[in-house]
């Protein structure tokens, strides 16, 4: 058996908890990636997913944050799924990104709408492991609307129905799906109706366990980030991770895979 470690972390724009959303100095947001690699380092985590995470934006430094948690956290693979982005004068560029201890062989991003600012996606990549493919979702849905999760959730479940019929042959199990869903579990919202989805495919569970807070992370109320996981991922263990680093806390899976 092998041991797998998968974190998924919304980093809010690398801006710690600043109560300006998003805007912060070069600096500033370069300190606060630093303690998110070494937090990521003591995690030991195989697979990260990143939500809000910026490659080019003028609010926080102009510079490629995803290069630079790769760099210091020490991960050879790393993609990004970029879901607004804006030219001009006050340029930006963010969206999903995955950092991998194994080669990531193929990645495709789903962009839900055409907005330039507040627009969600979902990030596919397929991870070579052990000669086998793990497909890896990433995913963030809209925070304020309801119906709008609702129809991201169906571009997803639709994504993934084209996916299984292509590529099942070459997946070492279903796919792994992870990210700021920005909505509970035991709620009729797009968590829920993913679930269901996802148990007509086999007997998935859902991480972290039922009560288990991320949001926000100074004192946690609300339940908006998760790890689907498919069978064969035997003796899953789960946990929030105590930070103050974003206004979101990490989710950290670990599981066993034969």
């Amino acid at each position: 058996m092998r041991t797998i470690r998968i974190v998924t972390f919304n980093i809010a724009h690398a801006r710690g908890l600043s109560p300006i959303p998003r805007i912060c100095s070069e600096r500033k947001a370069r300190a606060n990636l630093q303690k998110i690699a070494r937090l990521l380092v003591r995690l030991n985590a195989d697979i990260v997913a990143l939500q809000e995470i910026d490659e080019n934006s003028r609010w926080n430094g102009s510079f490629n944050h995803l290069e630079v948690l790769r760099e210091q956290a020490g991960f050879p693979h790393a993609v990004f799924g970029i879901n607004n982005r804006r030219t001009g004068r006050f340029n930006f560029s963010y969206g999903n990104a995955i950092l991998s201890r194994h080669p990531i062989v193929t990645s495709e991003n789903l962009t839900f709408g055409s907005a330039k600012v507040g627009e969600k996606g979902c990030l596919f990549t397929e991870i070579d492991f052990a000669g086998r493919l793990l497909p890896f979702v990433n995913l963030h849905l809209h925070y304020g609307s309801r119906a709008r999760r609702f129809l991201q959730v169906e571009q997803v479940m639709a994504y993934l129905d084209k996916k299984h019929l292509q590529r099942r042959s070459a997946w070492r199990l279903p796919p792994i799906l992870c990210g700021d869903l920005n909505n509970p579990s035991h709620k009729p919202d797009a968590t829920a109706s993913l679930l269901e989805y996802f148990l007509r495919h086999g007997h998935y569970t859902l991480h972290p366990l039922l009560g288990a807070r991320t949001f926000p992370s100074a004192w946690p109320r609300r339940s908006l980030d998760f790890v689907f996981l498919p069978p064969d991922c035997h003796r899953p263990m789960s946990r929030v991770v105590r930070s103050l680093l974003s206004d979101h806390c990490p989710v950290l899976v670990e599981f066993s895979l034969p």
